[in-house]
């Protein structure tokens, strides 16, 4: 697959890059070139700034993983150009954009935070983080359709990466563990790592062996529990057979 990766070379962005290239996949970088530029020697890279996409215009992709997407502007004009130059475009967005803090179990589904009146689109304030994540999700909705998908993480963990990053300091030099928030106070977390797998993750082969049975079950057909089919090859295998060769 043909990747296109907006930032990637740091925190989040290393391992994304990392996991599809492991993954065999063809990968871009679109950045400023200032983060981290020695990285990654062999992968074509695109040099430019978010406010002025116009070297995008370029290329076609298969899939677009956008992790530099803060201000409302940039993402809106990244989008314009990518618009009918890429499959599918996934934007790295956060737990940051429901408008409670108090509702526990909320669903994808849940409020989001409203836009407040009169903000600019080209400017970053941690007051407009969520909100602004809300935008530029709504925009990449109006510009791809279903063409797109945003993922709303919460603290990213691991290596490169700054969340906890002051606790793993402590624990790995005999430090003392601080925390503003009540010790019993539960966090939700995702390894940098994971969440780079399921970023690149293309969906290619996964109805394989998620074919519909129901017309056998219906007619018939009984399936012994898979626990029951794992014990008696184990045995059978003990017992001294061999198995044949694998077709595949």
């Amino acid at each position: 697959m043909k990747l296109l990766v907006l930032g990637g070379t740091k925190n989040l962005g290393r391992h994304v890059v990392e996991t599809a290239l492991a993954a065999g996949h063809d990968v871009t970088l679109f950045n400023r070139g200032r983060t981290n530029p020695e990285l990654f020697p062999g992968v074509h890279r695109l040099t430019g700034d978010r406010a002025a996409p116009d070297v995008l215009a370029g290329g076609e992709w298969d899939g677009v993983i956008d992790l530099s997407g803060f201000l409302v502007r940039d993402v809106s004009l990244s989008a314009a150009v990518l618009r009918d130059r890429c499959a599918h475009y996934t934007y790295m967005s956060s737990i940051a954009v429901y408008a409670s803090k108090t509702h526990r179990g909320m669903t994808e589904s849940a409020p989001l935070l409203p836009w407040p009146a009169g903000a600019p689109e080209d400017e970053f304030t941690m007051d407009l983080y969520g909100p602004s994540k809300v935008r530029c999700e709504s925009l990449l909705s109006a510009t791809f359709g279903d063409r797109t998908a945003a993922v709303r993480s919460g603290f990213v963990v691991g290596s490169y990466n700054p969340d906890f990053g002051n606790w793993g300091w402590a624990l790995a030099h005999g430090g003392s563990m601080e925390c503003a928030a009540r010790p019993e106070q539960p966090v939700q977390y995702i390894d940098a790592r994971d969440l780079a797998n399921f970023l690149p993750h293309d969906g290619s082969n996964d109805g394989t062996f998620q074919l519909d049975n129901s017309r056998a079950l219906a007619a018939g057909l009984r399936l012994r529990p898979g626990v029951e089919v794992a014990r008696d090859y184990i045995a059978w295998l003990r017992a001294g057979n061999i198995p044949p060769e694998p077709p595949h």
